[in-house]
């Protein structure tokens, strides 16, 4: 991303290292994606993080979507 401004770069971004997101990477059906959760199992959908250029077609893997999921549980024994 090109920004053609007069104003200095410092007052762009100078609330860019306060602000706080709290995404969580999750993997959902092989894919995996960066998520907002919103709710006891669910988020909505931030970005994807694939090779794969078919889960981009796919439009329930679109940012912005919600998606529903069941927390996995893992035995470290």
């Amino acid at each position: 991303m090109i920004i053609y401004s007069a104003m200095p770069l410092e007052l762009m971004f100078q609330n860019q290292e306060t602000a706080s997101y709290d995404y969580e990477e999750i993997q959902m059906n092989g894919v995996t994606m960066l998520v907002q959760p919103s709710g006891v199992n669910e988020a909505k959908i931030i970005r994807l993080i694939s090779p794969n250029p078919y889960d981009y077609m796919n439009p329930s893997y679109a940012p912005g979507q919600k998606i529903y999921f069941r927390p996995s549980l893992s035995s470290d024994s």
